[in-house]
């Protein structure tokens, strides 16, 4: 039997906190003493970022009360941030099991940053969301090499092979 399409996203959604959870050791593995140049500040105000974007989205979807204050926050700590993604992601859990399939099309209008109105469907947010978290982690992997420190591998295909063996 096909797998639904919230299946699909809840599917892809383990595969993100699997992700993220190997980009956050990552960023601890970077030294100590390299941990206030800009590489890595640079990673750790993108980790926060992608966490800004889906508290943004829980915002507009009618989730969440307030939209996040800062799009691309900055400052803010590995322990911080850490906090965030495990905040975020529990939100993310709770709203993506209320989901069917006939909610996915659910067309809903919303005010975007620069002002403008716009509407979409819940389907096209999950997947831009999707591929945004994809996006900023391979930065994240470059600046935590940068930073001294080892890049997670966070690809899907290593997440879903089976070992033949």
């Amino acid at each position: 039997m096909q797998p639904s399409m919230t299946d699909r996203y809840r599917r892809w959604f383990d595969y993100e906190r699997d992700s993220h959870a190997k980009v956050l050791a990552s960023l601890e593995s970077v030294p100590a003493a390299n941990r206030s140049a800009a590489p890595f500040q640079r990673a750790l105000t993108l980790m926060a970022h992608l966490m800004a974007a889906r508290e943004l989205w829980l915002f507009r979807f009618g989730i969440r009360a307030e939209a996040p204050t800062e799009f691309f926050p900055t400052g803010l700590t590995l322990l911080e941030i850490t906090t965030r993604v495990e905040r975020v992601q529990a939100a993310w859990s709770d709203f993506l099991a209320t989901l069917d399939d006939a909610s996915l099309a659910r067309i809903f209008e919303y005010q975007s940053l620069d002002s403008g109105r716009y509407r979409n469907t819940i389907d096209d947010i999950l997947t831009q969301l999707f591929g945004h978290s994809w996006y900023h982690r391979g930065q994240i992997a470059s600046l935590v090499r940068a930073a001294g420190g080892e890049p997670a591998a966070t690809d899907f295909v290593f997440w879903t092979r089976q070992s033949v063996y």
